[in-house]
Formats: C-alpha cells, structure tokens, sequence
C-alpha cells in the first residue's frame, strides 16, 4: 500500500497550515473532468505531530498522554490531501465533497516530532452508471528511506442523477456491543482544535443547514479515532484500520460500537442506523514489546 521511496533532491516544500488549506477551499474552482487526467503527485516536508500536540489529541479519546494511536496519522494526511486537491490539476471542487471510505496502516513507529516527507497521488475513477464521480488519494510517510504509514481516503467528487436505484442502508448486524459514548454540542470545535479541520458543518447549525444537513455532524475521523481508543482498551495495539462511512452522526448524539467477536471487525451505530463499517488489525504482542509493528 506504500509508494517507491520520493528522491531526496530537491527537497521538497514544507506542508501547509491547516488555516490557509480551508481558506483556499472556499475560492478552488472545478473544471471539466477528462477521463485519463493526470493529477500530478505532490511531495511534502513536514514532522509528525509533537508530544504536547499528541497529548492533546489522546486526552480527547482517553488515551495516555504518551499513546500512538494509527489514527493521529491522519492529522498530517488531512493536511496532505487538501494541498493536493488545491492543484489547479485536480478536476473538482472541494466544497460539498464527501469522505466516503478511508484506511490507514503504520508500517513502523513514528516518534513525536519526527520529519518526514509526504508523497501523494490521486486516482480519478471513471463515472458511476448515475454519472457520479470518485476520486481516490494515497498518502505514503517516508522517514527517510523507510515508509513508515500509508492512508488512502475514497471521496465522493460528484453526486449521480437519482435514477430510483438506491443503495439500501445496511440492517443493523446482531452483535455484541463493546462500548458506547456520547457526544457533546462542543465535541466539532473540541477535535477541530486538534485536527486543524474546521469545517463549518462540525461546528455550528446555520452552517450545517447551508450544505444540506439538520444539525451539525461529528468529523468522520473523530469516530474512527473513538472506536480505535475502545478496541486497544484491553491492551491490544492497532496497525491498520479502515473504515466506510454510510451515514452521518450528529453532534450531541450516542454512539455505540459492535465488534464481531474474535476479529478486529465492527461497526458504529447512530440512531439506529449504521454510520460507520470499520475493520481493524493489532499489532503482536512480540512487535509491541520491541517497538516494531
């Protein structure tokens, strides 16, 4: 799931701040979409996030100050993935696009701090029978020579015409629950204050309403992020996640997550629908032990 290592000359540019990313998304025009396009990689220099930023992030999910969670990779791919869909070459615009499926894989540990070079590429894949369009973009973390974490994250660009053929919602699986939380009204500015992603449809209702939603809705990431935090409860590390999302989860609501015994599969369930199929994988006790995972 990793990229040929990126050269070491020139060096590459450092990677944007968040703040002047989601500025930009609100002036990126699309253009029109030739199958065959070539978006060009992009090539970023930046560190992996420090222990007090790390700190923070974990107190929001219950982790120790000290936890490296697979999920905080996505901290820096978020980053990654906005400045390559601001290239002039990449066909869509970004508001109103929707985060449809992601996954992550640590490949080896990542210490705070850390500096690394981001290597993206973007895949933009061929209309839907409803003329709807996907694009797909793969991040690969090099710490030098060696890849240490790779995310690929699938968006919807295009919405198809609604031709009466619907994919159903999926039933709810009879599993065991393994753990649920609540959401808090403040819980959108509480992970954007960590992530650096403030989208207004996390934050506030006027804004959520704007793009077609009742109420503010949690960042998708802040539910792989919970449900990575409950399944290394017992002690287990997780490697890889990856994760559909099929429905949206308002701020303020109860989560509960079902786990399939045995196995690093679940799902999130809100309101009685399914918002989040997720599979995990763990680290063996041996990797953990020696710092290798």
């Amino acid at each position: 799931m990793f990229q040929n290592a990126p050269s070491p000359t020139p060096d590459p540019p450092r990677l944007p701040a968040s703040p002047g990313l989601l500025l930009r998304t609100l002036f990126k025009r699309g253009a029109q979409v030739v199958d065959g396009r070539e978006v060009p990689p992009t090539l970023f220099a930046c560190t992996a996030p420090g222990a007090a930023a790390l700190a923070r992030y974990n107190a929001l999910f219950g982790l120790a100050p000290d936890a490296r969670p697979v999920s905080a990779h996505y901290l820096l791919v978020q980053r990654a993935h906005l400045a390559t869909m601001l290239s002039k070459r990449f066909p869509f615009r970004l508001l109103g696009m929707v985060h449809v499926e992601n996954s992550i894989v640590e490949h080896a540990p990542v210490a705070p701090g850390t500096l690394l070079r981001l290597a993206t590429s973007v895949e933009v894949e061929a209309p839907t029978r409803s003329g709807a369009r996907f694009c797909v973009l793969e991040t690969t973390a090099w710490a030098g020579a060696m890849p240490v974490f790779g995310c690929v994250s699938k968006y919807l660009a295009v919405a198809g015409r609604k031709d009466g053929a619907r994919t159903g919602q999926p039933s709810l699986p009879a599993l065991p629950e393994c753990g649920s939380w609540q959401l808090g009204h403040g819980d959108g500015r509480a992970y954007a204050r960590v992530s650096g992603d403030w989208n207004p449809i996390h934050l506030a209702q006027p804004a959520a309403r704007l793009f077609g939603l009742c109420a503010p809705i949690i960042h998708g990431m802040h539910s792989v992020a919970k449900a990575v935090a409950l399944l290394e409860a017992d002690g287990e590390r997780v490697n890889a996640v990856s994760v559909r999302f099929r429905s949206t989860v308002p701020l303020g609501s109860t989560v509960r997550m079902l786990r399939t015994p045995g196995s690093g599969a679940f799902v999130l369930v809100c309101a009685g629908r399914v918002a989040v199929e997720g599979d995990a994988s763990f680290a063996a006790a041996s990797s953990i032990a020696t710092g290798k995972v």
